[in-house]
């Protein structure tokens, strides 16, 4: 059988400068992406709507979403920025080394608690398991900063922010204990496989992500968006009267129907649903209810609908599985890299955890590559989503629905090929429109007078 790890065997070479190999990928990936961040920022200088929305989107709507891409195109430059600095010092100054040498001093203290010691020994497993703890909660406080100015400063400029620092600082928290509580056995699980298999592991660890993300993405959702948002019934009247009929006529095996509090954080809207595949509930923000009319949010719950219909969820869940197994086979052939491990810093124990962290900037190429591709997937399922609702009957309430939710949320109207084909899983307004073969009767007029609300405020 094919060992892609003794293909590759000539890489574990003392004279490969492993470190200086990382810091030229992470150099190049950021040079491509800032490059191409530069060019969807020259869009965004354009002071005209693209012609085939010019009859749907006012000007003035148009440089009001102009504006605010161009912020966060500078915002993201600044925090992009900040991250591959941050990258690069990580790798100079040999922090993972340290950090792992922090974790096991943690680990000892924490085994010698009698309760704690009896489950969590001083192991390079829990070793790891700190490591993660420890490398998460650092990642949350570095991130804390620029996510006060997105917040506060950025989306308040715009209207978009309603949340306060209270609620801010709690769900940072709350995130960051789900993260540690929910990863650590998934951390656990996944290296007990690679300590059991060893460089063999890829078929048993994709089989084993595979049961987590099923868990994660039927059960987790119900146990954990309450723990953020106020769940509420949705009231009997036109909307689920509309709903449930929607649902009856496809099939669609809905059993609940919820309203959640979204407007508490933020003004962008949106739907989904979740659940087991014989037992749906539809989540819907009350912004998405406050801004559409009925037929407008059953043509959105239509197209959510379409990709269950067509099986997009189980597509999309494929695709993700064969990123996950071509990671997985290009990561066991640096598994047991011995001359990676030293180059950085890690000379006497050549943990797992870390072999797949240090991984993850040497793979950064084929994560550009996996993006694009998943977008192209992305994409596709979008347009078909749109015809199914469009068969359903409900082409110009999708339509308006569309224009509404793009010029509200102030949503890119123009974007550069290169860009959108890197960044966008989700087709721009103007495309889906045409595809949809929709012909405006009027702009949007409502959404003008929103913009300019938020301007006052």
């Amino acid at each position: 059988m094919f060992n892609l790890a003794s293909s590759l065997s000539f890489l574990d070479n003392p004279s490969i400068d492993w470190k200086s190999v990382v810091t030229t990928l992470l150099l190049g990936k950021y040079v491509f992406e800032s490059y191409i961040d530069y060019r969807q920022h020259q869009v965004y200088q354009r002071t005209e709507p693209p012609a085939s929305i010019k009859q749907e989107v006012s000007r003035e709507v148009f440089l009001k979403s102009q504006d605010y891409s161009r912020a966060k195109s500078r915002f993201s430059f600044v925090s992009n920025a900040i991250e591959i600095v941050k990258e690069l010092a990580v790798i100079k100054f040999d922090v993972l080394p340290r950090l792992w040498s922090f974790a096991s001093t943690v680990s000892v203290s924490l085994s010698k608690y009698s309760f704690i010691g009896r489950f969590f020994g001083a192991s390079v497993m829990s070793q790891s398991i700190v490591f993660f703890a420890i490398t998460t909660a650092l990642s949350t406080v570095e991130s804390l900063p620029l996510s006060y100015y997105n917040h506060f400063v950025l989306e308040e400029k715009y209207g978009f922010n309603k949340s306060t620092v209270k609620v801010w600082i709690t769900d940072a928290i709350k995130s960051l204990v789900l993260t540690v509580t929910l990863g650590s056995p998934f951390v656990y699980g996944f290296l007990r496989i690679i300590d059991h298999y060893g460089v063999s592991f890829v078929s048993y660890a994709c089989v084993f992500v595979l049961v987590a993300q099923l868990f994660f993405m039927t059960i987790i959702p119900s146990l954990i968006l309450p723990l953020f948002y106020k769940f509420t019934a949705l009231e009997d009247g036109e909307l689920k009267t509309a709903i449930e009929a929607l649902a009856k006529r496809n099939n669609f095996p809905l059993t609940q129907l919820f309203v959640i509090d979204g407007s508490t954080r933020s003004a962008h809207s949106n739907a989904f649903f979740v659940g087991l595949p014989w037992s749906k509930k539809i989540v819907l923000y009350d912004t998405l209810i406050e801004h559409n009319t009925t037929e407008q949010t059953v043509a959105v719950l239509a197209h959510e609908i379409g990709h269950w219909k067509l099986n997009h969820l189980p597509q999309m869940l494929l695709a993700t599985q064969a990123t996950v197994a071509t990671t997985f086979i290009l990561f066991s052939a640096f598994l047991e890299n011995k001359s990676l491990f030293h180059s950085f810093g890690f000379t006497q124990v050549y943990p797992a955890f870390i072999a797949f962290s240090i991984f993850g900037y040497v793979s950064a190429p084929v994560g550009c590559i996996t993006q694009v591709l998943m977008n192209v997937l992305s994409r596709k399922n979008e347009y078909e989503a749109d015809e199914y609702a469009k068969s359903q009957g409900y082409t110009e309430d999708l339509a308006v629905s569309l224009i509404r939710l793009a010029t509200k949320n102030l949503g890119s109207l123009n974007t550069d090929w290169l860009y959108s084909a890197y960044n966008h899983s989700h087709p721009i307004l103007a495309d889906r429109l045409s595809a949809l073969g929709y012909v405006s009767k009027e702009k949007i007029g409502d959404v003008k007078l929103d913009v300019e609300a938020n301007e006052e405020k």
